[in-house]
């Protein structure tokens, strides 16, 4: 019988009081790798892989709260910027590429967010590296649809499903007459793509309250620019111009009789009654970005953000803090464990001394009792924290489709980060420095003192 086994009889002898030892051992890993992975997950998640656009372009206002609206869909966004704004920033001649994107609505199943933008959007790399991959035909009708992989999954939409837009997202807000047709299912990415539904941008603009009444639009517009307001009868014939140009179709209030229903034809939308609510850019240099975005500070009612900078400093000044904390108490309650570890097999000792003593006077050296006083530690520290590695995944495992559902950040359930590796060998550390009073004790018992008592 080789000293590893003893050591587990012993333990085993102690069931009990060894059970619960190890068990605070293992809650106290489990917090740590808890810990551990959802960092790791937010860090993945919030960092410069994912998204492949220098600038994200959008109303002044909190540049994390455009960030998190734009790139991860869990903020509502900030505002709209009129259409020619966009137009404007596309002719740039520093941007290489600029996509609009509207936002606003919800599926009526599952409440998944609504994203207005243009067939660009689907052949640029939403990732450094990483294209999209589509099941599907082309995205260029006005009323098509692109849906994430996990939309089709959770709602059970295939090409060729229709579906409708709820304005606001609450259960019950206003759903919109008009339908959608789902023309390709993007294939999973890992990203807040697998939860979002794209619908082509003039088909955004032709639903009933998503274009802006003439004369609000006109207002906004000059406003937005800081040109005069008009007078009565210049706002009168400009109407008057822009409908003769596009026609008169107006359904942002809807006129008494209208019938709306089922609205899914194609018509002419004026620009200056479209609004977008950001826009993803690309410029040439680095160098231009940065111009751009400095520009926009100071000369518009618009904002340039480096989409990387507002998720870094977020994790940085909050969540960073707040994981050092979590780690430092979930140390805190291994390091109290390790304590009840060592007052149970120290508080054992003196039971044992006959035990030991027996052992002694069969043959074994003191450097044998001593060994298995350490490997009855080594057990208890290392099978507690190998149980609170598997718990703490577990939990992570089940909390990933919460958190999806809650937050709408995706996660990886079989996520592991390099820092859980450090946690056996510190364990392994602790099991020894526990070890050594006990065992240091067994090793100096008097065997005739024993025996004879």
């Amino acid at each position: 019988m080789n000293l590893a086994t003893i050591a587990w009889k012993n333990v085993r002898q102690r069931g009990l009081a060894s059970s619960l030892t190890a068990i605070s051992v293992a809650l106290g890993v489990m917090l740590m790798v808890m810990v551990l992975v959802i960092y790791g997950i937010l860090q993945n998640t919030f960092n410069q892989r994912s998204i492949n656009y220098d600038l994200i372009v959008g109303p002044k206002g909190s540049p994390l709260q455009l960030v998190l609206s734009t790139v991860y869909h869990i903020s509502p966004p900030i505002e709209n910027l009129p259409y020619r704004f966009y137009e404007d920033i596309k002719k740039d001649p520093r941007v290489t590429v600029a996509i609009p994107i509207a936002m606003g609505d919800v599926t009526e199943k599952g409440n998944f967010p609504i994203v207005g933008t243009i067939p660009e959007f689907f052949k640029i790399e939403y990732a450094p590296r990483r294209e999209f991959r589509v099941k599907g035909t082309e995205f260029h009708q006005p009323f098509d649809a692109y849906i994430g992989s996990r939309v089709a999954i959770e709602n059970n939409w295939d090409v060729g499903t229709k579906l409708k837009l709820r304005h606001g997202g609450a259960a019950g807000d206003h759903v919109h007459d008009e339908e959608f047709t789902v023309v390709g299912i993007l294939q999973a990415t890992g990203t807040p793509h697998d939860k979002t539904v794209y619908v082509h941008l003039e088909g955004f603009y032709q639903i009933q309250g998503h274009d802006k009444p003439l004369n609000e639009a006109i207002k906004r517009e000059r406003e937005f620019y800081g040109e005069p307001p008009l007078s009565e009868e210049e706002m009168a014939a400009e109407i008057k111009n822009i409908q003769a140009k596009y026609g008169s179709h107006d359904h942002a209030h809807g006129h008494e009789g209208h019938d709306h229903a089922h609205h899914d034809h194609g018509h002419q939308t004026a620009p200056i009654q479209k609004e977008v609510t950001s826009i993803l850019v690309q410029c040439k240099t680095p160098i231009a970005a940065r111009l751009l975005a400095g520009e926009l500070k100071k000369g518009s009612k618009a904002q340039g953000v480096n989409p990387i900078l507002p998720m870094q400093e977020l994790m940085t000044t909050i969540v960073g803090p707040i994981q050092q904390l979590l780690l430092v108490m979930t140390a805190m309650i291994v390091l109290v464990s390790g304590i009840g570890i060592f007052v149970s097999i120290y508080n054992s000792m003196t039971a044992r001394r006959r035990e030991i003593a027996i052992m002694r006077a069969l043959g074994a050296q003191r450097s044998t009792v001593f060994t298995i006083i350490l490997a009855e530690s080594i057990i208890l520290c290392l099978g507690g924290g190998l149980l609170g590695l598997l718990l703490g995944h577990g939990l992570v495992f089940a909390a990933a489709p919460i958190i999806e559902v809650r937050a709408g950040v995706i996660v990886n359930p079989l996520a592991f980060e390099s820092a859980e590796l450090v946690l056996f060998p510190v364990l392994l550390l602790m099991a020894i420095l526990i070890g050594i009073l006990p065992g240091m004790t067994a090793y100096q018992t008097d065997v005739a003192e024993s025996l004879s008592s």
